[in-house]
């Protein structure tokens, strides 16, 4: 397989990379770029560890080809900071310590940033679309939605 340069705009940031073109964003992301916050889980986006935001949508970054998202604009975990800090879902996760083991985190902070970028007052609904295909194994269920309630309160 040939190598491409690719273009890629990560956490607002431009970056070109000599990759094959068949390369999954993921190991991009992680092994050419060094953002280890995105997280592979089972490879098939079904789990969502992997969840990147691309032009503000979530994707699971595991199954799509870096080559297809050249002039979008990538957020991984680590560029959802804001000048001010934590964005406001990074913050309710600290506050409720949402987090047990941590490899589902960013996937779910990516997912629930989505909605609260697009809307301070999203729906239960719309909160609850957004972590579909959000699997947490370790249990920190509780933890999440009590950070879920905060961001609704404020």
């Amino acid at each position: 397989m040939a190598k491409i340069k690719c273009n890629l705009n990560i956490n607002g940031n431009n970056k070109t990379v000599n990759i094959h073109e068949d390369k999954p964003l993921i190991f991009v992301i992680r092994d050419e770029l060094g953002l280890i916050g995105t997280k592979l889980g089972c490879g098939l986006g079904q789990c969502g560890s992997c969840a990147v935001l691309i032009d503000g949508e979530k994707i699971n970054s595991c199954n799509v080809l870096a080559k297809d998202y050249q002039n979008c604009k990538i957020t991984t975990i680590e560029g959802l900071k804001t000048d001010k800090g934590l964005n406001i879902v990074q913050q309710a996760f600290k506050q409720y310590n949402a987090a047990q083991c941590g490899y589902c985190t960013s996937g779910i902070i990516i997912s629930l940033s989505s909605v609260f970028l697009k809307k301070s007052d999203p729906t239960n609904e719309e909160i609850l679309k957004s972590l579909d295909g959000q699997l947490c194994r370790c249990g920190s269920h509780a933890s999440v939605m009590k950070a879920i309630d905060e961001l609704k309160a404020s």
